[in-house]
């Protein structure tokens, strides 16, 4: 039997419009004050463009745009949800209105509530998942790296229906596209055709022993097999869900069962090759589909996939953070406050802003939610962990030498964007100029296409390597002098935690918030250190202060910077009555609705950072199946 390479994509649910801002604005201004409300009309304005955006589309629109407008709603959606259990039934009305994807025009096919927020946030979490889906169709997967991008693609629509599945259709009475066994039904099918395109990479893949080899493959079948299945199984035996699906498409459920079949069959015919435990490696190495002495062709899909794998590496560090000898908060405002790449900002005064989403980086941000004066144990903590410095290097001219020497001209120009912007942001980053946070920008940007790059490192075949030279942060006269990018990336790191310790201090310690500010900011700031120490440390051979034992000093400082940014309970002996309130506080309730939707995308998203290069507001974006820079950020 043959496999038929067809991937199976889904449609975005319809809605019609709907005016948001002026009743919104109108029950802040009740529950709240006005002057409330003036801190966040904002947000409300460009929650209300977003919508519009989205209900009607512009014909330019490429797919990661409208993924762009889908994210940023989702992010407004999230900051007001909480208004929506305060409107009375004399309020100004909301009514969602929300169509089948699969069949708009059936007389079932439409849901409509009154100030649902549950179908509105549902509906829009179904549409990411459909448009990753339509990314990841899009793709070319006839090339190592479309095939790549769509897997990841797959993957993240997948994770959107989970879920939708598990949290966000359970309370909704809607269509049947947003139904518990659609929404499961989705998830399995996207799960598969991503393990489907994985498999695909695994059988090219000669990183290891034959039986090894051949041991992955029976196991990636097994698995493929099961998810095809599981799907399949959802949809015949409702009888509703299958009718649903042949209105819409009449070959899905034909093109699952021969999925099913086939992958059942190879996974029989394979099980044979499945080793003994005894004979398993304790750890599976991650799937390179191409080795560096491929074929060239393979290149960006290379330096594509080294974003990925940094991401996997940050994706242990939140798995292990909780080791960390002090409470993790909940919030990570320090982006909000500091980042001028994020297009949500929190200003001074408790004012939020947030720029329309198609409007793009830089965005201004507000320095004076910072104190102006230091105190003097602060000043002595900045002189233990002060910035490192390095040698200017041409970062540029010797990659891409590299790159012309190893495979070709040709090769080297569809990876120059990225050369480009690594010689571009490293030398961004060691100006004394620049304020903290955009060299806190700087370097998060470079630390990211480091990770690009480093699957060519070391770099032997090279008449011209790149030497990385990094001074000792606390002893200038010493110095480290290599060839080696994990010290490159150390230093990076250290700088990045330098830097969030820097802005931690500089919050006014005299208020509630600002203490609150502060130690998020140094829980931003210890996590580089951590990430610095877990990964990079022992690989950099660098100065003393790249050392383990001196990243536990920086620790040891932390315990007692935290007890200086403590905020005081409601519980606590002393407590003032009149204290912060943060239920009384507009803003905060926003920055909550915030902080759950941010760190649920990136729970969902993490996995696939790859696709960022897709974005119109990415450093460096893959166009044509190249690496370019992109001359607006």
């Amino acid at each position: 039997m043959n496999n038929d390479d067809r991937v199976l994509s889904i449609p975005l649910k319809k809605t019609d419009p709907v005016e948001l801002y002026q009743p919104l604005r109108k029950l802040v201004a009740s529950k709240y004050s006005e002057g409330d409300a003036q801190k966040v009309e904002s947000v409300l304005e460009t929650l209300n463009k977003c919508r519009r955006d989205m209900v009607e589309p512009r014909a330019d629109l490429s797919l990661p745009m409208q993924l762009d407008c889908l994210l940023h709603y989702f992010k407004c959606l999230s900051m007001v949800a909480r208004l929506f259990t305060s409107l009375s039934s004399d309020a100004d009305p909301i009514l969602f209105v929300w169509y089948d994807a699969f069949n708009p025009d059936h007389q079932d096919g439409v849901s409509s509530q009154r100030s649902a927020i549950q179908l509105e946030k549902a509906a829009v979490v179904f549409n990411l998942g459909a448009i990753y889906s339509q990314i990841a169709a899009s793709c070319d997967r006839t090339t190592a790296l479309g095939r790549h991008l769509a897997m990841e693609a797959f993957k993240v629509a997948a994770n959107f229906f989970r879920q939708l599945w598990q949290v966000f259709a359970k309370d909704v009475v809607a269509t049947l596209d947003l139904t518990l066994v659609f929404a499961e039904f989705l998830h399995l099918l996207f799960s598969a055709q991503a393990s489907e395109l994985e498999l695909r990479e695994e059988l090219n893949n000669n990183d290891a022993s034959y039986a090894l080899q051949q041991h992955r493959c029976a196991l990636s079948f097994i698995s493929v097999s099961e998810l095809y299945g599981r799907a399949y199984a959802l949809i015949p035996t409702d009888s509703a869900a299958r009718k649903h699906v042949d209105s819409f498409d009449q070959t899905w459920v034909t093109h699952l069962y021969q999925k099913a079949t086939f992958f059942e069959a190879e996974a029989r015919q394979r099980q044979s090759s499945i080793l003994p435990e005894s004979e398993r490696p304790h750890e599976f190495s991650s799937v390179e589909s191409c080795a560096l002495d491929h074929d060239a062709e393979c290149v960006p899909e290379i330096l594509v996939r080294g974003i990925c794998c940094g991401s996997s590496t940050k994706a242990k560090l939140h798995s292990t953070v909780a080791k960390l000898p002090y409470q993790v908060p909940i919030r990570m405002p320090i982006d909000l406050i500091h980042s001028e790449y994020n297009p949500f900002k929190m200003m001074k005064y408790g004012k939020l802003v947030a720029y329309p989403w198609d409007m793009p980086p830089p965005y201004p941000t507000d320095s004076a939610i910072l104190s102006s004066s230091l105190s003097s144990s602060s000043s002595d903590i900045l002189a233990f962990i002060p910035l490192k410095k390095s040698e200017p290097l041409n970062l540029y001219e010797s990659l891409r030498s590299y790159f012309v020497l190893k495979y070709s001209e040709s090769v080297a120009e569809r990876v120059d964007g990225l050369l480009e912007m690594l010689h571009k942001l490293r030398n961004e980053m060691l100006r004394d100029d620049l304020s903290l946070p955009l060299r806190r920008d700087c370097l998060m940007r470079y630390y990211k296409c480091l990770c690009m790059i480093e699957p060519f490192f070391p770099m032997n075949a090279s008449p011209n390597p790149p030497i990385f030279v990094w001074y000792n942060a606390i002893n200038p006269q010493q110095h480290s002098s290599q060839h080696n990018i994990h010290l490159e990336k150390a230093s990076v790191l250290f700088n990045l935690g330098a830097i969030g310790t820097h802005i931690a201090v500089s919050f006014d310690l005299t208020t509630i918030q600002g203490r609150r500010f502060a130690k998020d900011a140094l829980m931003n700031a210890s996590r580089w250190f951590y990430l610095l120490s877990k990964f990079e440390s022992r690989k950099a051979s660098g100065t003393i202060d790249l050392s383990e034992h001196y990243i536990h000093m920086i620790k040891l400082q932390f315990q007692e910077l935290e007890l200086k940014f403590h905020v005081p309970q409601p519980d606590e002996p002393g407590y003032p009555a009149s204290a912060y309130d943060p239920s009384s506080d507009v803003t905060e309730q926003f920055l909550l609705g915030y902080f759950t939707a941010h760190f649920m995308l990136q729970g969902i998203c993490r996995a696939a950072p790859c696709l960022d290069l897709l974005s119109e507001v990415s450093p460096v974006k893959i166009k044509d199946g190249n690496l370019v820079a992109n001359a607006a950020t």
